[in-house]
């Protein structure tokens, strides 16, 4: 089967859609399947460094984005396209955005009569704060835009139940099926369980939180720096350990030295693949407070990590997390999420029975078994174009 990928963001930039690609990819290829990837250039990024040359990706002219410089936004023009496609012989089109280049790609399905798929990553209305004006009516125009888009393709995939829900609710009639991107459990395997004491002088004794994704205003993080506050209170041999890079990283850090927690709180910034699983290794508890996931890949990848988790019931989140069980869904507000903390915190036979729990949990997000289900429905959509 050959499948095009048409993303507006792919490597070298860091999200959860860039992660879930590669996924995927990883797994279509090792099953002998051929994958295209149609995405933006990253010409700074580029020119500092030497990148390997690669196979079967298609990299599009990308400027920065006027109020978030760390995004690229792609040029969704190419007088080639359609001959390229045709050329590769694409089996199917599936998008991983509903605009420019994923639009993009839905224009080529119908031309050339391709099944057309779109996986709903984002919540995007939950994005609009990077838009200097008209936030309002940007949230309307964008909740439009995607149930528009979402009724133009074969077929939707979302990664939790309750963003199927949603897209329901906002209008979407086309058939729509729940499929998360899975983990891939080998890569949380021989790990360093004391990589994080080591490279950043984190007592023996002291007991780690960790979050691990884009430091942006749309996860929540001063919730997470306020919560963690009233921990350690209570609990002062404590560390949050923050994994990743993003817009709010200075105001965070502000807010650290205005909370009088600077010293519990270490940023790593952007870390290396093979890095951040030893980060994950190294901690006790997954802290995440974002309310705008759906799905939360990263809590997938705690619980194979052993780390039980605590997250704000919302959407995505509360898929991911058996309440009571591997970690805890918690109300929005401090007092919640605080005292689930510290339940853990102040609990160690808890703590111990929950990472085991999670471990356990995690077998049944293997990414091999929803690549193998996706692979199911783009037979299914080829099979009832040919009738």
């Amino acid at each position: 089967m050959k499948i095009g990928f048409f993303t507006d963001s792919f490597r070298p930039y860091t999200s959860g859609v860039v992660r879930s690609i590669e996924v995927f990819t990883q797994e279509y290829t090792s099953r002998g399947h051929k994958v295209y990837i149609f995405g933006p250039d990253y010409p700074l990024f580029r020119s500092k460094r030497k990148t390997p040359k690669e196979e079967d990706v298609y990299r599009f002219l990308s400027i920065p984005a006027p109020t978030f410089s760390d995004y690229i936004i792609p040029i969704p023009v190419s007088p080639q396209l359609k001959s390229t496609v045709k050329q590769i012989n694409l089996d199917i089109i599936h998008a991983h955005s509903p605009f420019l280049l994923g639009r993009m790609g839905a224009r080529v399905a119908r031309r050339l009569g391709i099944p057309l798929v779109f996986t709903h990553h984002t919540l995007y209305e939950q994005y609009v704060h990077y838009f200097p004006i008209a936030r309002k009516t940007s949230k309307r125009m964008i909740v439009n835009y995607a149930r528009d888009f979402c009724n133009k393709c074969n077929l939707v995939i979302t990664p939790s139940f309750p963003v199927k829900k949603y897209l329901y609710q906002m209008g979407v009639r086309a058939p729509i099926q729940v499929i998360p991107t899975g983990i891939e459990l080998e890569e949380f395997q021989n790990t360093d369980s004391e990589w994080l004491q080591r490279n950043y002088s984190i007592k023996p004794e002291e007991k780690v939180l960790l979050f691990v994704g884009r430091v942006g205003q749309e996860k929540n993080l001063p919730f997470l720096l306020r919560a963690f506050k009233q921990v350690l209170e209570v609990v002062p041999d404590t560390k949050l350990v923050i994994v990743g890079s993003g817009p709010q990283e200075n105001y965070l850090r502000q807010l650290c030295a205005d909370l009088n927690i600077k010293n519990k709180v270490i940023f790593t910034g952007l870390l290396p693949r093979h890095k951040v699983v030893h980060c994950f290794a190294s901690a006790d508890i997954f802290a995440f407070p974002s309310v705008s996931e759906t799905q939360g890949l990263v809590i997938g990848e705690a619980k194979a990590s052993g780390l039980p988790v605590i997250a704000i019931k919302a959407y995505g989140t509360a898929d991911m997390v058996s309440h009571g069980e591997d970690g805890f869904l918690t109300d929005i507000s401090l007092r919640s999420y605080k005292n689930h903390i510290l339940k853990l915190l102040t609990d160690e036979n808890l703590l111990r029975q929950m990472s085991k729990n999670a471990l356990e949990n995690a077998r049944y997000l293997s990414s091999s078994y929803y690549a193998e289900l996706m692979l199911q429905n783009y037979e299914q959509l080829i099979k009832n174009k040919r009738l």
